[in-house]
């Protein structure tokens, strides 16, 4: 039987984390989470699940999950964050690819649904979010410092499992502006450092060409207050994007 270890990365999840850990009670084999040193109850909660709990100054995304994976046990990694939780469906999915020996080039992808306020989100171009979560570590590796994906050293097979990956991600409207708007500035930085030109063009065609791709071709008029909401705020987000790009040429004299 495959064995799993979960890997978790953590920063003041006490009022996530334990549900995200509850799920993980029949599928994981071991469960690691590196945190970057939470001064709430995230701590207590793990060790009450019998995690294994490592402290860490923040390395980014990408290195703190890696971090994790050579910590772990076990080859197979099932990455998740804090606020997900596996639905029973998936649960099912992961426990029947237990039973197999599959060769380290196999991968598993699932799709995530997003919950925002309390309103599970299936369009907007939010779902279905697919997500590659569980590999041998092996063959693969996180990398990327906005959005970070895995890498494949070789060849792979996708394998896609039933169930989604519930994500308890914003529970205020504030919550989600702060994130996207956060990541907004972080690609920023990202295009800045790789060059990427024509920010005033883009900060005006961008948000226009997105609000209009979501919320209409994507159906997010379908996910009613909510869906106009999330594709309006993103829609904002991507000209804070290009804005933020133009200020860092502009202080840089570009």
């Amino acid at each position: 039987m495959k064995k799993i270890s979960v890997t978790i990365i953590s920063l003041n999840e006490e009022d996530k984390i334990g549900k995200c850990l509850e799920s993980l009670r029949d599928v994981a084999d071991e469960v690691v989470v590196v945190d970057s040193f939470s001064t709430d109850s995230t701590k207590h909660i793990c060790e009450e699940y019998g995690a294994r709990f490592i402290e860490q100054k923040w390395l980014g995304y990408s290195e703190q999950k890696n971090l994790a994976n050579d910590i772990a046990t076990h080859d197979w990694i099932l990455s998740i964050d804090a606020d997900e939780v596996l639905s029973d469906e998936l649960k099912k999915s992961i426990l029947k690819i237990k039973e197999n020996d599959d060769p380290v080039n196999y991968i598993f992808s699932f799709n995530r649904l997003n919950n925002y306020c309390g309103k599970w989100i299936h369009h907007s171009g939010f779902y279905p979010d697919r997500k590659i979560r569980i590999w041998n570590r092996n063959v693969g590796k996180w990398e990327g410092l906005v959005h970070e994906t895995i890498e494949f050293s070789t060849k792979v097979k996708e394998i896609h499992l039933k169930g989604d990956l519930l994500h308890y991600s914003y529970s205020k409207p504030e919550d989600f502006e702060k994130q996207v708007f956060r990541f907004a500035e972080m690609r920023a930085q990202h295009y800045f450092d790789k060059g990427k030109k024509n920010a005033t063009l883009l900060s005006i065609v961008s948000p226009i060409y997105f609000f209009i791709k979501h919320y209409f071709i994507r159906l997010g008029f379908l996910d009613g207050k909510e869906g106009f909401v999330m594709c309006w705020v993103s829609a904002k987000a991507t000209k804070h994007k290009y804005l933020t790009l133009r200020k860092l040429k502009q202080n840089n004299n570009l």
